[in-house]
């Protein structure tokens, strides 16, 4: 069965709390999420208790709910290279959602 959001894609800008769940209300309806992450180590809140353990391996309870069903890729639009990336993956979605510190788009050029 399609959901709601079925067929929209969207780019997620986002980290901590307010973009990711703004995304992830998206998503659950069916939207193709794809959050824009720093190489590196992410989202900071993948470093936030509480944690969860599986097979092994520890993670954020809190980041693990806000971004479920979302796709993720690391991506240092700094440089040019990223920049044009994060162009093209834009210049496909149907909507952006960001929440990064003012200006930090306008400071790379985007």
């Amino acid at each position: 069965m399609d959901r709601p959001l079925s067929g929209i894609t969207v780019i997620g800008l986002e980290q901590y709390m307010a973009g990711p769940y703004c995304t992830m209300l998206l998503a659950d309806a069916g939207a193709e999420v794809i959050k824009i992450e720093r190489p590196g180590g992410g989202d900071p809140r993948r470093a936030m208790p509480p944690f969860a353990e599986r097979e092994g391996r520890r993670k954020a309870a809190g980041f693990m709910g806000y971004n479920r069903n979302k796709k993720s890729v690391a991506l240092d639009f700094r440089g040019e290279a990223g920049r044009e990336v994060l162009r093209r993956l834009v210049a496909k979605a149907d909507v952006v959602v960001e929440n990064l510190r003012p200006g930090a788009l306008e400071r790379v050029g985007l």
